[in-house]
């Protein structure tokens, strides 16, 4: 009986040691892997990849004057929301070959697909936001041409943002110029040509833009104030067709070169790149605007149309402080001249978590909720600071907190001269850098109304709270 209980703990000994010896093994095995990704030759440089972004938004909002939530006054609001939900795929198939695709959703709240009729449907369909193929000229970086459905544009780096890499809460989506207008979510068909030459990193392109008719709304009826042209309005054969949209952006980095894999645009690199660069951009588009004009009697029935040309400066500061400490600043300024047409405004709410007004004194008929005058022929500037904070802070096992501010300063024509400022304050918690994080931002915006002589009066500022948790991997 001794014997066989001496035996069964050498037997059990032998089990224990084998086992351990196995999850040892594994864990070498198998390391952590920081991306979903699929390497197509031995050496890693031709690959294929995928991602996964969502951004949940939990929101507190003070509601313009007059504000309706299905048909009930709503002079404030809550709501939960998914901002962003995207699939990326992505990969270097050749040498010389890339292809690129982001499939997903913006903007889904429980309002997403109401109307007044009782007919909307909230099974908003996913759509492609991007679809391009990309060849590699030269070796290097110096020379990729491109063709698809894709957001690279001349305006602002934020124009193309890396959404999953921003630093705000939100892009300042004023810079996403023609948004669902003529575009399909800032993304255009194109062909273009982009690269590094030294320090220099440039993009120029040509896009063939959408009749406003297609974006899913009705267009605004042509009026003293400029809107963007509908074509299918037009029966006589002499209207001016959809031109091609031209653009380009030129960025001169003063350290180091910014990563050139995809084109969009890093918001924050977290301190692991020294960049700060100056850049220009612009846009052009002719005809691409329409609006009423006087006759020899006084009376607006004359069309004229309009160039849409867009301007930009702007810099970007983005570098670490101390290595050791985790700690890093950065910054962004930007001046941006836009010209739609004469008095172009286009009231936007980003996600609007409410659905009417029974005011009647609005600009346009969308300024409800949390609308603002987003786009306008004028003058704008925007800036954003923000500064990561030591590792010690929290622990090093524990994340880094981001603390930002921004700003934006629009002066638009429609508006005669009342200025729009829009401020935002706001604290990320980077728990694993951009691909868990918690943030939380206080924005605080202007109204506007029209008083009995149709003139444009400053209104009450108005607040909103906003709790995001993005998953990025």
């Amino acid at each position: 009986m001794k014997k066989n209980n001496l035996l069964l703990i050498i037997v059990c000994g032998v089990f224990s040691t084998i086992m351990s010896q196995q999850n040892d093994t594994v864990k070498k095995v198998i390391p952590e892997k920081n991306a979903l990704k699929f390497n197509i030759n031995a050496e890693g440089s031709h690959y294929f990849q995928a991602t996964f972004l969502n951004q949940t938004w939990l929101r507190f909002n003070q509601s313009n004057d007059g504000t309706t939530l299905f048909n009930k006054n709503a002079p404030s609001t809550f709501d939960i929301g998914l901002r962003r939900t995207r699939i990326q795929l992505f990969g270097q198939i050749t040498d010389r070959t890339f292809v690129y695709f982001q499939f997903g959703q913006n903007n889904f709240n429980n309002v997403a697909g109401y109307n007044s009729s009782g007919t909307g449907n909230r099974k908003i369909a996913a759509f492609f936001h991007d679809a391009l193929c990309e060849y590699k000229v030269t070796n290097g970086n110096q020379l990729k041409i491109g063709a698809g459905l894709t957001v690279l544009n001349g305006l602002s780096r934020f124009s193309q943002p890396s959404v999953g890499t921003i630093m705000t809460m939100d892009v300042p989506v004023f810079l996403q110029y023609s948004v669902d207008q003529i575009d399909q979510f800032d993304r255009r068909l194109s062909v273009y040509a982009r690269g590094q030459l030294g320090k220099l990193d440039y993009r120029l392109y040509v896009s063939n833009p959408f009749p406003i008719g297609s974006n899913g709304s009705t267009p605004p009826a042509i009026s003293k104030n400029a809107s963007f042209v509908n074509v299918g309005s037009i029966s006589n054969g002499h209207g001016p067709g959809i031109n091609n949209q031209y653009g380009g952006y030129f960025s001169y980095n003063l350290f180091d070169n910014e990563g050139h894999n995809t084109p969009y645009m890093t918001g924050t690199y977290l301190g692991t790149k020294k960049v700060w660069n100056v850049a220009l951009g612009g846009v052009y588009q002719k005809a691409a605007t329409w609006n009423l004009t006087a006759d020899n009697t006084g009376a607006f029935k004359d069309t004229s149309y309009n160039n849409m040309i867009h301007f930009s400066i702007e810099t970007f500061l983005d570098m670490p402080i101390n290595k050791e400490k985790g700690t890093a600043i950065s910054a962004f300024g930007g001046y941006y001249n836009t010209n739609y047409g004469s008095n172009y405004l286009r009231y936007n709410g980003i996600m609007n978590p409410a659905t009417s007004s029974t005011a009647n004194n609005l600009l346009q008929s969308t300024a409800y909720g949390n609308a603002i005058p987003m786009f306008g022929t004028g003058q704008v500037g925007y800036a954003q600071l923000g500064f990561l904070l030591p590792k010690k802070l929290l622990g090093e096992k524990n994340g880094q907190l981001m603390p930002y501010v921004s700003g934006q300063y629009a002066d638009y024509t429609a508006l005669q001269n009342k200025v729009m400022l829009v401020f935002n304050a706001g604290l990320n918690w980077l728990i694993k850098g951009h691909h868990s994080k918690i943030s939380l931002d206080f924005q605080n915006r202007p109204t506007y109304n029209l008083d009995a002589n149709k003139d444009v009066k400053m209104g009450s500022r108005k607040s909103s709270f906003i709790i995001q948790y993005q998953i990025f991997f």
